[in-house]
């Protein structure tokens, strides 16, 4: 996570940099295109020995990191500190953009010296106990205890609760989305950081530049602030400043939802992975589909980090813009007149049509209390229409009025869908689209595809059960002498034709599930003529396949003996 989020800050100050690689001065205009080019496959090489260093599980490994993650650390800082200005967008840029760089190569010098004390990590992967610990939460008796119906104050508690991750540890998220969510946070800093130094101190040299010639240029425009000029400058100074303070606070809101967003995003892939894991398909996809890799799906597990940072860094901007719209119409059309008690043109309009908007406001209201007490009626529990002729006669009076009153509802539902596709316009875990028109959504297609990758290879369930097959693996000698043992006593004590029977119908019932699992029909050798053969959708086995499976789950009745040994072999080659 540490060098991707390095990586990552290392692509911000790249896009905009005067020199894109640190061996190169004075870059010609021709070539610096080619350059940053360059620069994006040459910082992954230089970082990937951190990768390394931590992937070999060796105390040699950690020593390299160390010397590798405090030489970068004080380069870095060297170079900030020796030249905190630069001739860029703004002269402390580069100082800031390099915090994130400095807190991930600051995180590096110190994980690498604790590994090289607490030495390799035995608990990993499928020596890690959460996978057992997960199956233990799934097989723990729920309690049948039936909870209270929740109050309105719960029922609003609950709604905050939703937006906030909370890590629970029984569930652990996959390293990929972790990666993702923390470079998406680093790309929220450098967005709202790029956002700021492109407009601020432009803003300032503006508002430093404004004399006594602007009521000159305004009355040009036939704009007559003032007759007094130094009257006139503060005026445009304030509104100059009204400019800087809507923006920067356009600015904060994009960034306060773009990390709701993220910690919602994060509820919703507990739950959509969860879901997965016990074969809720229908909650994520609008068809049934087969939880297994694909060549799509692997391209998107690939790509799904950056993805999410792109989206995030491009609807951080649009939604900035949107906002600042927002706070310009808000204070300089409400606040402001309202303030000052002049220029109040949206209160005029209001006012001018305010029969309009009473008699919309009563016929609504109208129809919404005839419907409550004149329209239904209970019956014995049960509701239904009542004073039908009323009913249609009030739906003919009040005909054209509703459709003043759809147009109202026209605007309003656009307004509602821009704003709420602008403001989830950063995450990928959800569609802005139809339910039926989800597959047209790349963002969202992407998403998907890297679920049934995800899902596919680190299934807890899974990998606990391997996890478990291996360590009978290690164990070898003593737990192979120990069923060895059991067996040779099972076999001197012969068990009774009725629990022989009971065996053999259980081996058979065993066989007859692997050999009509889906999941395993790719790993069989007979797969390939099978497909090449009958048509096999999905993994899924073909009638006949079927019948003869259930021909042969009937034929150890009449041979108990063979059937008994036979799908000894079996069960050990699927």
């Amino acid at each position: 996570m540490a060098v991707f989020g390095l990586m990552f800050s290392k692509l911000a100050v790249l896009v905009i940099a005067p020199d894109p690689l640190p061996f190169s001065k004075d870059t010609s205009p021709d070539i610096k295109e080619f350059m940053k080019i360059i620069g994006i496959f040459y910082y992954p090489v230089l970082y990937y020995p951190l990768l390394v260093c931590s992937t070999l599980q060796h105390k040699a490994g950690y020593v390299f990191g160390t010397l590798l993650s405090f030489s970068h650390f004080g380069v870095l800082v060297w170079q900030k500190f020796d030249c905190p200005k630069t001739p860029e967008i703004y002269k402390f840029y580069a100082l800031l953009a390099s915090l994130p760089q400095m807190a991930c190569l600051a995180y590096l010098c110190v994980q690498f010296p604790l590994l090289f004390v607490k030495g390799p990590k035995t608990d990993e992967d499928l020596d890690s106990s959460y996978y057992t610990d997960y199956v233990k939460s799934l097989l723990k008796k729920k309690s049948s205890a039936t909870a209270d119906k929740p109050t309105l104050l719960e029922r609003i508690l609950e709604v905050p609760k939703s937006y906030i991750y909370t890590p629970e540890k029984v569930f652990r998220f996959p390293l990929k989305l972790a990666v993702s969510a923390f470079v998406t946070s680093v790309a929220i800093y450098h967005t709202a950081l790029l956002l700021v130094v492109l407009v601020i101190p432009t803003l300032h040299i503006v508002r430093a530049g404004i004399d006594e010639n602007i009521a000159f240029l305004l009355l040009g425009f036939g704009i007559v602030l003032s007759d007094d000029r130094m009257e006139v400058v503060n005026i445009v100074i304030f509104y100059t400043w009204l400019l800087e303070v809507c923006y920067l606070c356009a600015m904060t809101l994009s960034c306060l939802v773009s990390i709701v967003m993220l910690m919602r995003s994060m509820v919703l892939h507990r739950s959509n992975l969860r879901g997965l894991y016990k074969g809720d398909i229908y909650n994520i996809y609008n068809s049934q589909k087969t939880i297994r890799p694909s060549k799509p799906g692997v391209v998107c597990w690939m790509g799904l980090a950056g993805y999410q940072a792109a989206i995030v860094c491009l609807g951080m901007a649009i939604q900035t813009v949107v906002y600042f719209i927002c706070f310009l119409f808000l204070v300089f059309l409400i606040i402001i007149p309202v303030f000052y008690g002049r220029n109040l043109m949206v209160f005029e309009i209001a006012g001018k049509a305010w029969p309009a908007w009473v008699t919309l406001i009563l016929v609504t209201v109208l129809q919404h209390v005839t419907a409550k007490f004149a329209f239904i009626k209970k019956d014995a529990g049960t509701r239904d229409l009542n004073n039908r002729c009323s009913l249609f006669l009030l739906t003919y009076l009040l005909f054209l009025v509703n459709i003043v009153v759809g147009l109202v509802v026209a605007i309003w539902r656009m307004v509602i869908t821009a704003l709420y596709n602008i403001i989830h316009l950063g995450r990928i875990d959800i569609s802005l689209l139809h339910r039926t028109a989800e597959s047209f959504d790349p963002a969202y297609r992407y998403y998907t595809h890297f679920l049934k990758v995800e899902v596919s290879q680190t299934h807890p369930v899974m990998k606990a059960f391997c996890g478990l097959l291996l360590d009978i693996m290690i164990e070898g000698g003593r737990l192979g002498q120990k069923i060895r043992d059991a067996e040779a006593g099972a076999q001197e004590n012969r068990p009774s034709k009725e629990s022989r029977s009971r065996r053999v119908r259980a081996r058979w019932q065993l066989l007859y599930t692997l050999v009509n699992n889906p999941s395993l029909l790719g790993s069989r050798k007979h797969f390939q003529t099978m497909q090449a053969a009958e048509s096999v959708l999905n993994g899924t086995p073909s009638r006949s396949s079927k019948k003869g499976s259930r021909k042969e789950a009937d034929q150890p009745a009449a041979e108990p003996e063979q059937a008994a040994e036979a799908p000894t072999s079996q069960e050990k080659t699927d």
